[in-house]
């Protein structure tokens, strides 16, 4: 794949150090119950001094592109916490993170950092999937004086439940890549099949009735 994109290059390095496993014919059970043909951990990126710096550097871009008056890089707890701090660092901005609910002790703080009212944040996410929890850290967030311009992540699964839910909440979100770009560059590198590919197509259209077979059930 000559002269890859941005987006491309991502969902390459992602599936080089296999934060992303692709097993359309024998599919893996998300916490929600949902039978899904991917399971992606960005955890993993990590262990990877190198990709995880590109990462850090190409959404710091992205974030000053989409959110040029950016103060400061929130991470939500616990994924998105080593990434605000990279990217935060890269921006030269401070950081703080979010926790998913307020701490039981002291004082009690769901935002950790030094946040002051009106302070311009950008929330920073490792992967989107029904967008639920890191829209209830922007809230969180914003109970407690931030002004969220946005959230960043590195990947999403494209599942309509979430860009419904960011519309919902006029919340703005950017990605490094998708799952679309993820599945059609696994299937450039012969990681999968032109068949697997088209099982892996019908998911992001019906997530919750898709099946292995790839027809609706």
């Amino acid at each position: 794949m000559m002269n890859q994109t941005v987006e491309q290059t991502i969902a390459k390095g992602l599936l080089d150090i296999k934060a992303v496993s692709l097993s359309p014919t024998e599919p893996f059970t998300w916490a929600s119950g949902i039978k899904s043909p991917i399971y992606c951990d960005n955890r993993l990126t990590m262990s990877y001094p190198e990709f995880r710096t590109q990462i850090a550097k190409e959404l710091a871009k992205k974030i000053k592109a989409a959110f040029p008056d950016v103060q400061m890089i929130a991470g939500t707890a616990t994924a998105g916490i080593p990434h605000a701090a990279f990217i935060a660092q890269e921006l030269e901005l401070p950081m703080s993170y979010i926790r998913s609910k307020p701490k039981g002790h002291g004082k009690t703080k769901q935002v950790e950092g030094k946040l002051e009212v009106g302070t311009k944040v950008v929330v920073i996410e490792d992967l989107i999937s029904t967008g639920g929890s890191v829209l209830e850290a922007c809230k969180a967030a914003r109970n407690e004086g931030a002004d969220v311009l946005g959230v960043a992540a590195i990947f999403t699964y494209e599942l309509t439940q979430a860009t419904t839910r960011f519309d919902e909440a006029h919340c703005p979100l950017i990605t490094l890549t998708d799952y679309t770009t993820l599945i059609e560059v696994a299937k450039e590198y012969q990681q999968i099949t032109s068949q697997e590919h088209a099982l892996l197509e019908t998911f992001k259209q019906d997530p919750e009735h898709w099946n292995k077979s790839g027809e609706l059930k």
